[in-house]
């Protein structure tokens, strides 16, 4: 299919009519809403960013793990540090994202400022061609009907020509309407050759204001398109260098080891191997200890729970406590 172009396809037959050319105005102007909207996504979406880096600033800034040692303590640290580094290359994306919105600020106030030139010259072109076709159409009408009262005159002289009485005067009136006829016929031709040319002037500048207008549309397209796709490409590149960041912090995981991280703790904080020494029952009545009181202590001997109990012999009103390995024991002895 052959390409067409605005200057090609945006006429209309009526002289005084804009149509063609406010149609592309108009097209040019949602082009250009569609830009602003554009940017105000790109700063909405570095402000998101900007907020998530920071909010990622502060969390790996959140002291934890501190109490860790070892391996599992440098996995730690690193994960905070590969948070921090993430954190900073949102940062720089929310600040591309800016410079994003920013170009295309600038790239729709340079296409503002060509259309305001071209706006300005249409429409005084427009103004001007629009006075003069109404002239030339009243010079038109004042023509015709000079030309009208010409034939007119001719008309009466030629019906009195007998008419002596009346015919100088007759003549007279031909003579002036013919005059008349004449500059009118010069007014007219004047103003169709002065409207000949602001309309030359105004389509040459059509033509020219479609070609700029075209230019427009097509760098604008191509802008809008290069700016998603940075965009999106931005956002590919930030999810590798996260990944490559996580990377790092999975490399360091890698290296944390349960068993060196639990001998590392153990080496470093151990109190001993031998748990303490049972607490051994002594009865205060014992003989050995009675008889051994005059010596030395020494360290308990193991007893099972069974010699634990006491037992009671009654002798009189008196209560004697004695222990079950003594010689000739029994539970109650009356």
């Amino acid at each position: 299919m052959a390409y067409t172009h605005f200057k090609d396809n945006f006429w209309n037959s009526d002289l005084t009519s804009t149509a063609g050319y406010d149609i592309i105005t108009h097209h040019l102007n949602d082009g250009r809403r569609t830009c602003k909207e554009v940017e105000d996504f790109m700063r909405a979406r570095a402000s998101i960013e900007d907020k998530y880096a920071k909010d990622l600033l502060g969390l790996s800034r959140k002291v934890f793990g501190h109490n860790e040692m070892n391996t599992l303590k440098r996995s730690l640290d690193m994960f905070k540090l590969q948070i921090e580094h993430v954190g900073q290359t949102h940062l720089q994306l929310a600040q591309m994202m800016r410079d994003e919105a920013k170009k295309q600020e600038e790239f729709r106030e340079r296409q503002k400022d060509v259309r305001k030139k071209i706006d300005y010259q249409m429409d005084s072109l427009h103004k001007q061609k629009v006075a003069q076709f109404k002239r030339t159409l009243e010079s038109k009408k004042t023509y015709e009907q000079k030309c009208r009262d010409k034939e007119e005159a001719d008309q009466n002289v030629n019906r009195n020509a007998t008419n002596t009485k009346n015919i100088e005067k007759l003549h007279t009136k031909a003579l002036q309407a013919k005059q008349n006829a004449d500059e009118a016929d010069r007014v007219y031709l004047q103003n169709v050759t002065a409207l000949a040319k602001i309309t030359d002037d105004w389509l040459k500048e059509h033509v020219s204001a479609c070609e700029v207008f075209e230019t427009q549309a097509k760098e604008r397209i191509n802008t809008l398109r290069n700016t998603v796709w940075t965009h999106v490409n931005q956002l590919s590149q930030q999810c590798v260098t996260s990944d490559e960041l996580y990377e790092e912090v999975r490399k360091s995981l890698e290296l944390c080891d349960i068993k060196e991280d639990i001998e590392y703790f153990i080496h470093l904080r151990r109190t001993g191997d031998k748990p303490p020494a049972p607490v051994l029952y002594e009865n205060f009545y014992n003989i050995d200890r009675l008889s051994n009181s005059a010596q030395p202590a020494k360290s308990p001997l193991p007893i099972s729970s069974l010699e634990l109990l006491f037992a009671i012999v009654w002798i009189a009103d008196d209560v004697i406590y004695s222990t079950l390995n003594e010689p000739g024991y029994s539970f109650v002895q009356f």
